[in-house]
């Protein structure tokens, strides 16, 4: 007997899906897929976000990277400022004394050596200050402690037009030579009676002290004592040492300052004529900013237009 009866052939119907989309609308309606059409779209999923990871872990890896290289580069940056701020004091970490005898080399010979006031006068326009500079211009007649002060100044200077060494104005202001008293300012200070010198790199930290002669080095300040008078009735000079030379009849001490009776220039004298000397070296030309902050007058140094001192005194005074 047939399993099936013809009207059943005829009464098949063709089963045709909806489309899913109609008229830019959905249209609820079944979908369905065969395997083949399934096992490929898998794939493509899995392929799909494999880019994806892919393309994140990239994503990551330059942003690790731009972390880190934006790091390294500030690191770099912060180094260098510290460098760079720190450069004028590795500029000079030993000392200036090569560059204070260059500054010797250029002052002029002579001009007659004088402690008028008209030397005083010529002194200060020699060291002229104008829009944050000075301009030394050397000129006679002289005397010692001005001739060292501007070849003290001049060094100064330099270290200023090399970027060696940064001042601000109201630092600068305090150098000029203006009519100060002893032991008041700067100028005060250096032009004083006694250890003036000395005193001011001691106060200021500018460098070391010493009286050790076999220590010293040409380029370094050097107060002479012809007597072991110190203060009032003191017989001293201002001078910058330049070496030691041996003679037949000795040891003769050389040095540069404004001398009597000629002016700039060298000097040898024998060493057994020297009662006494203080030596300054010039190590840390920064420290003179702490003048800002210094007492205006040195009372010590004030003091030694009337009053006596001694050796002794004068070197505890310069941290001997």
């Amino acid at each position: 007997m047939p399993i099936t009866q013809l009207r059943d052939l005829v009464a098949i119907q063709i089963n045709v899906s909806s489309p899913v989309i109609k008229q830019d609308k959905i249209v609820p309606s079944a979908i369905h897929f065969r395997e083949a059409q399934h096992v490929l779209r898998l794939a493509h999923v899995r392929r799909q976000r494999q880019r994806d990871a892919c393309c994140f872990a990239r994503a990551v890896a330059r942003s690790c990277f731009g972390v880190y290289l934006s790091a390294v580069t500030n690191r770099a940056a912060w180094i260098a400022i510290v460098v760079l701020s720190l450069a004028p004091q590795f500029s000079f970490a030993g000392d200036c004394n090569d560059l204070v005898l260059e500054q010797v080399n250029r002052m002029p010979k002579g001009g007659r050596y004088s402690v008028s006031h008209f030397a005083k006068i010529r002194l200060q326009s020699s060291a002229h200050f104008e829009s944050g500079k000075f301009f030394i211009i050397p000129a006679g007649p002289s005397f010692c402690s001005g001739a060292t002060y501007l070849v003290f100044i001049r060094t100064i200077e330099t270290l200023r037009e090399r970027g060696q060494l940064r001042l601000d104005y109201g630092t600068l202001e305090r150098l000029i030579i203006r009519d100060q008293r002893d032991g008041e300012g700067v100028w005060g200070r250096w032009n004083a009676n006694g250890p003036g010198t000395a005193r001011l790199f001691h106060e200021l930290r500018l460098g070391r002290n010493f009286d050790n002669i076999d220590q010293a080095k040409p380029g370094d300040f050097m107060k002479i004592f012809w007597s072991r008078q110190v203060g009032r009735n003191e017989h001293g000079h201002s001078t910058i040492f330049l070496g030691m030379e041996n003679r037949p009849d000795g040891q003769y001490v050389r040095y540069w300052s404004s001398n009597i009776p000629s002016g700039y220039g060298e000097k040898s004298v024998p060493r057994s004529k020297i009662a006494y000397a203080i030596f300054s070296r010039l190590e840390t030309p920064t420290n003179l900013a702490r003048i800002t902050s210094a007492p205006v007058v040195d009372t010590y140094l004030a003091s030694l237009l009337r009053s006596r001192s001694s050796i002794s005194e004068a070197g505890a005074k310069c941290g001997l």
